[in-house]
């Protein structure tokens, strides 16, 4: 017999599995029942038998204008959750006049320079019947606060409004690169965060801990799931320093993972993750309320495995995936859009996005049942593979120091960079097979017409800023930034005084650099 087939991560796939793969399984243990410890089956008792996950769609393009248009058509095809993309400068704590941002505001993302774009993005959205999910890291403080003050303005309170920020800095050391602040900062901030909306808003998930960008940038699953954890152990040891109990922040903690076409490798990786955070949370940490033993998580489907060539088949490829996230037990899920990996989603394309989730919600029969894999020769072989493979890479991280000593040895970027590389050579080489590129390609590809965003945007949005600075009582804007650099140099939360300067229109380019002028930034060492 030839070599064995292998999964993703490396790991073995038999051609036949049965009880010879499936060694010192204890079903009890391993699995409990839905919704109980370990949750491997699942966090909820009935998980989708009772209704299905949330359909979350990603928009944000140009201006705040255009992209609260396009979350009105979605809420109106049934979308219930939304999630916004922000632009570049926005994402790095600059204004859209800083000589910085000049061609890219508005490009991948939309522009929120002050709470005057937070309200024309939201405008008409019931703020306390949606939810939503901002993928925003560095400056989540700021636009989590400019959404608190629109939805007060809206007559919706704290306590009403559910949804999540990402606010997870640390995955940007390793994979993505938008940082601000050095990594013990930028802790004390997601501490912050974590004591503010524990107060003010206690349904708010604080934290989407991410492996998605992990994997993108080439990160294998037992990888996406090894630094994602270590991670959440780093912002849990982080929140206990400043005195808060594990019970008081742990159930807001959420985890966001990405959705290969690898389906099977995809089921397992999620059951592990649950297993081994359980696991973590309980032992390591002491979390006595089941809910902080959870890992609730959203999903995306993976962008890096769309194609421009033959874009369509892009439609096939996020069925399997989205397929995989629901058998794996997501809580929500977001689609990608067939055509993004040309440009910005047509309207169509997004549209189509959610259909696939619709159509696998309510024509599949994938949500009659809890968890349909457990008790698979194979799937509990290799939820069992993958768990081994992740705790090794845990430990790996663990004995360096932790995950921001590890981020500072460049230990995680070069382990994702090494899979990235081996990946790209086997696609090289057509030992991975990738339909429509490097086998079944098409002499001559179709046309196809994409989204462009309109430079007048970046036009726009400065004479905007310039009418805000000139409106605006600049003094006050300016005495309360002093006070945020003062709480920033002591103990003090750091919210309080961010949500007043965006009350007084202060500029999301501003509050950071306020912050900047305490903390510094955050320069990547040589060996990166």
């Amino acid at each position: 017999m030839g070599s064995l087939a292998r999964s993703e991560s490396g790991l073995p796939i038999h051609p036949v599995h049965d009880g010879r793969t499936l060694t010192d399984f204890d079903a009890d243990a391993k699995l409990g029942a839905p919704g109980q410890f370990p949750f491997t089956r699942g966090v909820y008792p009935s998980m989708y038998t009772g209704r299905p996950w949330t359909m979350r769609q990603y928009a944000g393009f140009g201006t705040a204008k255009e992209s609260n248009a396009r979350y009105h058509e979605l809420v109106g095809a049934g979308t219930g959750g939304l999630s916004v993309a922000f632009d570049l400068p926005t994402q790095m704590g600059y204004d859209s006049d800083e000589p910085l941002a000049q061609g890219e505001v508005g490009k991948v993302g939309v522009a929120i320079d002050s709470i005057e774009d937070m309200r024309m993005l939201f405008q008409g959205l019931p703020l306390d019947k949606v939810s939503t999910s901002m993928t925003i890291n560095s400056p989540a403080s700021t636009l989590l606060l400019l959404y608190q003050l629109v939805a007060a303005e809206q007559g919706v309170a704290g306590k009403q409004l559910t949804g999540t920020i990402q606010n997870d800095v640390l995955k940007e050391y390793i994979a993505r690169g938008t940082y601000i602040f050095p990594p013990k900062q930028s802790l004390r901030l997601t501490s912050d965060i974590f004591a503010y909306c524990h107060r003010e808003l206690p349904r708010w998930n604080t934290i989407s801990i991410s492996g998605y960008h992990m994997a993108e940038a080439g990160a294998t699953p037992a990888q996406e799931i090894a630094f994602t954890l270590t991670n959440a152990k780093e912002y849990v040891r982080a929140a206990i320093a400043t005195g808060l109990d594990v019970d008081d922040f742990a159930p807001r903690l959420s985890f966001f993972f990405v959705a290969r076409t690898t389906l099977l490798e995809e089921i397992a990786k999620f059951r592990a993750a649950r297993r081994i955070w359980a696991r973590v949370m309980r032992e390591e940490f002491g979390a006595k309320n089941p809910k902080s033993q959870m890992l609730r998580f959203h999903t995306q489907t993976a962008g890096v495995q769309l194609t421009a060539q033959q874009p369509e088949v892009n439609l096939v490829r996020g069925a399997l995936q989205g397929l995989g996230a629901v058998l794996g037990g997501t809580q929500s899920l977001h689609t990608n859009s067939y055509d993004e990996a040309i440009a910005l989603p047509t309207q169509k394309a997004a549209r189509l996005a959610l259909r696939t989730q619709q159509v696998i919600a309510y024509e599949s029969d994938v949500t009659k049942t809890v968890d349909p894999f457990a008790g698979s020769y194979f799937m509990e072989a290799m939820t069992d593979d993958l768990e081994a493979a992740a705790l090794e890479l845990i430990q790996a991280v663990e004995d360096r120091g932790g995950a921001v000593a590890a981020i500072e040895q460049g230990f995680q970027k070069s382990e994702i960079e090494r899979s990235a590389y081996l990946i790209a050579q086997e696609i090289d080489n057509k030992e991975r097979t990738v339909v429509g590129v490097n086998t079944f390609a098409l002499d001559e590809e179709e046309p196809y017409e994409p989204l462009r965003v309109d430079p007048q945007i970046e036009l726009d949005q400065r004479e905007r800023l310039a009418a805000l600075r000139r409106e605006r009582d600049n003094d006050a804007v300016e005495r309360v930034l002093d006070t945020l650099r003062t709480a920033a140099q002591g103990t003090d939360n750091v919210l309080p005084p961010i949500r007043e300067a965006l009350r007084l229109r202060a500029t999301v380019g501003e509050v950071s650099h306020a912050l900047r002028d305490v903390w510094g930034v955050y320069v990547p060492h040589d060996t990166f």
